[in-house]
């Protein structure tokens, strides 16, 4: 089924829905190979830039809740499960079959995203005794160890697993193997590196604060998306942007149109941002956002080589952002 959203010089393109699946884990590798994962024990699989899907039903986990995704290629994988227990697999023939990289049962474990820089990566869950869960990688997901935050949550603050983008690896410089930067949401909203700050963000319930957060390198921008899921069409502290690498924020000009559960850079100061109440662009690094579409997704990911942009959400819907 094909449907196209139209606004300005965009175009959303319905690749394919009606899968019992709502999906929030995404990665596009290039502009033929994306992963995506979901509800159900749910993967889907394109090589051709998104024509075809191959739909895969984990076996063993048809019950499970896959919140994230991260593909190195059109056979490397590694999907997250949430919650108790919570469970890493990798896959190396694209899907067919996969491996157990990484459980923990421990009570109130729920992993929330995952990221990677090269064969490094790490994966963040929700507070385990007032600490944020971390798990981390040097072999590009073959093994795992498990570590935590350096810093205490608050009550009732915790992490979003809504597009699997509230954490980024960065790599212009690892301290101690890795540089981070997290987002997390609740009754209260921080940004997390080396240390701990507030973000000016709408905060105080379990449905408020950050979701994703973006990061370009090239000129030390950042973006950070959220709001209340609750009230997905309020625009108040729905994001927040910083063009000097954190040292300072600002709030946009024009706000994305409501909750937002992930943003990413399109290119230098272009950026795509999506969710329950729309899609929205910035053309100037994330200061004004232009609506173009009303339709519902969870998570909105470029090609890490290449230009394509997809973005899926509820009922297995996959779509392609069309220039």
């Amino acid at each position: 089924m094909l449907i196209a959203y139209c606004s300005h010089a965009q175009t959303i393109q319905i690749l394919t829905s009606g899968t019992k699946t709502s999906i929030r884990g995404l990665s596009v590798v290039n502009n033929s190979v994306l992963w995506a994962s979901g509800s159900n024990g749910s993967i889907a699989r394109s090589t051709d830039g998104g024509k075809t899907f191959n739909w895969i039903t984990v076996k063993g986990y048809e019950q499970r809740d896959f919140r994230d995704v991260e593909a190195f290629d059109s056979n490397i994988a590694i999907i997250i499960a949430v919650a108790e227990p919570a469970i890493i697999l990798k896959t190396k023939d694209g899907g067919n079959t996969w491996k157990k990289v990484f459980e923990d049962s421990t009570k109130g474990m729920f992993l929330d995203a995952m990221d990677f820089a090269g064969k490094y990566g790490v994966v963040v869950g929700d507070p385990i005794g007032g600490k944020g869960f971390m798990a981390l990688t040097n072999d590009s997901g073959s093994h795992w160890s498990a570590s935590q935050l350096h810093y205490t949550l608050d009550s009732g603050e915790a992490f979003f697993a809504s597009s699997g983008t509230n954490i980024k690896l960065t790599t212009d410089s690892f301290e101690n193997r890795y540089k981070y930067m997290a987002v997390s949401g609740g009754v209260q909203s921080s940004l997390l590196t080396n240390k701990k700050n507030k973000l000016s963000l709408v905060q105080g319930k379990e449905s408020t604060g950050a979701n994703s957060i973006s990061i370009n390198q090239k000129n030390r921008s950042i973006v950070i998306v959220g709001g209340d899921f609750k009230d997905d069409k309020d625009t108040t502290g729905n994001s927040v942007l910083s063009k000097d690498y954190g040292k300072t924020w600002l709030h946009p000009q024009t706000p994305p149109h409501g909750y937002r559960s992930c943003v990413a850079f399109i290119k230098d100061n272009q950026l795509i941002t999506c969710g329950t109440s729309g899609v929205d662009i910035s053309n100037d690094g994330g200061m004004n956002w232009t609506l173009i579409s009303p339709e519902s997704f969870h998570v909105c990911q470029k090609a890490k080589t290449g230009n394509a942009v997809f973005l899926a959400g509820k009922d297995g819907r996959i779509a392609k952002l069309n220039f």
